[in-house]
């Protein structure tokens, strides 16, 4: 077949009157090469071409066709729209303006109290040449010691007046649940079980650092203000009871900085499963799927709460309708 020494592929902008031109030029090129014709001969000739490319592009077209069918043409699927993060409730603007002025004062208290209580070595004196001496490091100190004594107060105040307050503290008293928690996550951690223990609105390792805060700060409250106004103290107690209080301030104060770097940033924020930090402290929120799997109980509480409210409202709804049936009728 003339055609098929010199297949073309057909594409959708070639007109086929274009194409048809083609292969009659190629098959009238491959009958009249070195070939002298006769004007009548080569108009014969031009008939056939016209019928045989005819003939070849009604087959090619078939055929192409034909291809087409067979092929299968891969469809992308949609793409999935990505579902929003439900958002849960964690603390409120109260409780996260508490921890704040909580973690600014006792941020303050560290960074003078230390060089303070290491005042012999290189580094502290460094630290004091460049605020501008120790009196300046213990003015800044008393000021952490402000902040941290008026929110102890507001704290107390806010436990015992308002709504949240009241509930937030029964949600942190200590229970026999939690011994049996920690022994549960104890075995977890070494792999004897395979599930974490179910815990409800705090954790014991929250409940613990809550606790371990208050009774340091009463411990560093006392005592530093038995330092701030020693002239008074001595006139009350005796002198042994001001070298207890500065012994015990400042070995507080060493266990409290421990305490916070060591044991409540790794678990509130440097753990690799909240890394870099758990944002609740700033916008308050936790997600469902850290809520399911820290506070399991917590999360069914409010689950319930809310299948509770939709069907109030489904009744509220019913009765309503009911009565303007009855008012219509």
């Amino acid at each position: 077949m003339f055609f098929s020494k010199k297949k073309k592929e057909l594409e959708p902008k070639v007109s086929l009157d274009k194409l048809q031109g083609e292969i009659e030029q190629e098959i009238w090129d491959d009958l009249t090469k070195d070939l002298s014709l006769t004007p009548h001969l080569k108009e014969e000739i031009k008939k056939l071409v016209k019928e045989r490319a005819r003939e070849e592009l009604q087959k090619e077209l078939k055929d192409r066709y034909a291809e087409l069918r067979e092929e299968k043409v891969e469809i992308p699927p949609p793409e999935e729209k990505k579902k929003e993060e439900v958002m849960y409730p964690r603390l409120s603007l109260d409780v996260r303006i508490q921890h704040i002025i909580l973690m600014v004062s006792t941020i303050i208290l560290i960074i003078t109290g230390l060089p303070i209580k290491f005042h012999e070595l290189a580094w502290a004196k460094f630290f004091f040449s460049a605020i501008g001496g120790l009196q300046v490091s213990r003015i800044l100190h008393r000021v952490g010691a402000a902040g941290l004594i008026g929110i102890a107060l507001y704290h107390l105040l806010f436990l015992a007046f308002s709504k949240e307050g009241r509930e937030i503290f029964k949600e942190l008293l200590p229970r026999k649940k939690d011994l049996k928690d920690l022994w549960i996550m104890l075995n977890y951690f070494i792999g004897r079980k395979r599930e974490r223990a179910k815990f409800g609105k705090f954790t014991y390792v929250e409940k613990f650092d809550y606790w371990a805060v208050y009774w340091g700060m009463v411990v560093m409250v006392l005592s530093g203000l038995i330092l701030w106004f020693l002239g008074t103290a001595l006139k009350i107690f005796p002198k042994f009871i001001a070298d207890i209080a500065k012994e015990a301030h400042s070995d507080e104060a060493t266990l409290a900085t421990l305490a916070i770097i060591i044991w409540h940033f790794y678990n509130a924020h440097l753990n690799p499963e909240k890394f870099p930090m758990n944002w609740s402290w700033l916008n308050g929120k936790i997600s469902e799927e850290d809520m399911k799997k820290e506070h399991f109980l917590e999360w069914v509480k409010i689950r319930e709460e809310e299948e509770k409210e939709i069907e109030t409202k489904k009744a509220e709804e019913g009765k309503f309708k009911e009565q303007r049936g009855e008012n219509i009728l």
